[in-house]
């Protein structure tokens, strides 16, 4: 079955809805289950790694972004434990700033609420991956994950981490997309999505910034 990632776009509108109804303790729940889980498929990540290792010597991948594309037993931990640090940050939903009373007295202030759809296009480090869904399913969003080629089995293989929690608690594994498809025309038709995508980010070289910037149509931090 072939990928559209114009339909992906909408299944990511539809599970946000889901996700931004989740309590704290839900979404505190199933961060610390996804970092359990992580720990517990560590050598199914690293053997999915392992095929992205093999591929960057075939195309003769630089020294350093082999090194950041490198996953080990003690890298798969430092991401458990972020996911696990994340989970026990404060909610930001729903926080209310900068309250004063109008002279009607009325009360008028600032409510954090989530963003919708976010999507995350970055490069070669695999742990962008689940640091970019912690923090997006943290505050409310869906997110749409896209990485480059050259991790592409990482990415897969923590992606399948984040889908099977998500499901156990019967939320729409759509809340977390990874783009199994590294065609820049993807990439480039997902820049156009602006009904269905609320923010895209850029991770990465200024290469990167710089031509997502000048084409997306959608807002860019």
């Amino acid at each position: 079955m072939s990928f559209s990632i114009r339909q992906a776009a909408k299944d990511a509108k539809h599970a946000a809805r889901q996700v931004a109804r989740l309590s704290p303790e839900q979404k505190r729940e199933v961060l610390h289950e996804i970092s359990q889980h992580l720990i517990q498929q560590t050598q199914n990540i690293l053997s999915a790694n392992q095929l992205d290792l093999e591929h960057a010597k075939d195309i003769h991948l630089d020294a350093a972004m082999v090194d950041r594309l490198t996953l080990t037993e003690d890298r798969v931990m430092a991401i458990a434990n972020a996911v696990a640090s994340i989970a026990e940050q404060d909610d930001p939903v729903g926080e209310i700033s900068q309250m004063k009373t109008m002279p009607s007295g009325i009360q008028v202030g600032k409510m954090r609420i989530p963003l919708g759809v976010v999507a995350m296009i970055y490069e070669s480090r695999p742990n962008v991956t689940v640091d970019a869904a912690a923090l997006c399913f943290k505050a409310g969003n869906a997110v749409i994950l896209r990485g480059g080629k050259e991790a592409l089995h990482s990415n897969l293989a923590l992606a399948a981490c984040l889908h099977h929690v998500l499901r156990k608690h019967d939320i729409d594994a759509a809340a977390v997309t990874v783009v199994p498809d590294p065609d820049r025309a993807i990439m480039n038709t997902l820049m156009t999505l602006k009904d269905d995508v609320d923010l895209i980010i850029p991770r990465g070289g200024e290469g990167l910034i710089q031509y997502v910037s000048e084409r997306s149509q959608i807002p860019v931090i």
